[in-house]
């Protein structure tokens, strides 16, 4: 019929394609939730796959009962609140003067800005700078020198690049300043950018372990992902090789500490979807 399109062979492999890699990625996560809430028997004779046995949340209780892992969560989300925020406004700072096509030396400090993504100097040169700055074992450590991921401030600046001219000129000429533009104005108006990297940074400083381990010393600073870490590969109890001291670790306890890390990503991303959608089509659109 006229106005109906075909279901064709394509759209048929494209189906099964799209359909394999949906269960690859949700098959694993299902995997972990059902054997933490399984009997821990069940689970060592290879009896649990997608529905669980023995149902219980013992290894939850077991978990939450771990003086670590509540401390670690709540420095998780401090560190990914601080990081984010701040992440966001040197973003927000930097981005819009590189927009603005009057500014002195914009292709120069571009040069620049682009160039670290392929001439990084290693963790030794920026251990020894963060040491020298007295931010080791400090949460400052953490979030400063990562306060800026270029890529990001290359899609703010793409998209304040995009926007209108004449809202800013019209702003000016009320005699409104550079800053009251972008905090009052711009921002504002950049929501699906702001949400698009905002996400990244959060997933990033969320899911950061490696740098934690160089520059955090104290126990109770750690972030959850590291003590998630320790679990996964060491045992407290033994000091055998890695393979043999992770299969001694509780597996139903590994998974809930797992499941338990996802959460706050899970409840974030349905609400951060949107905008995220519309970012993709940043800069596409000229004023």
């Amino acid at each position: 019929m006229v106005g109906q399109r075909r279901f064709g062979l394509f759209d048929a492999l494209n189906a099964i394609v799209l359909l394999a890699i949906a269960c690859s990625t949700i098959l694993p996560l299902v995997y972990i939730a059902v054997v933490s809430v399984s009997d821990t028997a069940s689970v060592t004779q290879g009896k649990v796959f997608l529905i669980p046995r023995g149902f219980n949340l013992h290894a939850y209780a077991q978990v939450l009962a771990d003086t670590r892992i509540p401390r670690a969560y709540l420095n998780t989300i401090m560190y990914t609140a601080l990081g984010t925020f701040i992440n966001l406004l040197m973003t927000c700072l930097a981005a819009y003067p590189l927009a603005q096509r009057g500014f002195v030396g914009r292709k120069y400090w571009m040069f620049l800005i682009v160039i670290t993504m392929f001439l990084n100097p290693g963790i030794i040169p920026n251990y020894l700078i963060v040491k020298d700055l007295g931010m080791l074992d400090s949460v400052w450590a953490l979030v400063i020198p990562n306060a800026i991921w270029t890529f990001q401030l290359i899609i703010l600046k793409s998209f304040f690049e995009g926007s209108s001219s004449a809202i800013r000129e019209a702003a000016k000429v009320d005699g409104a300043s550079e800053y009251r533009i972008l905090f009052n104005i711009m921002l504002p108006l950049s929501k699906p950018a702001l949400a698009s990297i905002a996400l990244f940074y959060f997933i990033g400083h969320w899911n950061s372990y490696f740098l934690p381990m160089i520059y955090l010393n104290t126990d109770s600073l750690y972030p959850l992902q590291v003590i998630l870490r320790d679990m996964l590969v060491f045992s407290e109890d033994t000091g055998s090789r890695l393979v043999e001291a992770a299969a001694l670790a509780p597996q139903a306890k590994k998974n809930a500490t797992i499941v338990l890390a996802m959460i706050p990503v899970l409840m974030i991303y349905p609400f951060a979807q949107k905008y995220f959608a519309k970012g993709v089509m940043l800069g596409s659109e000229k004023g």
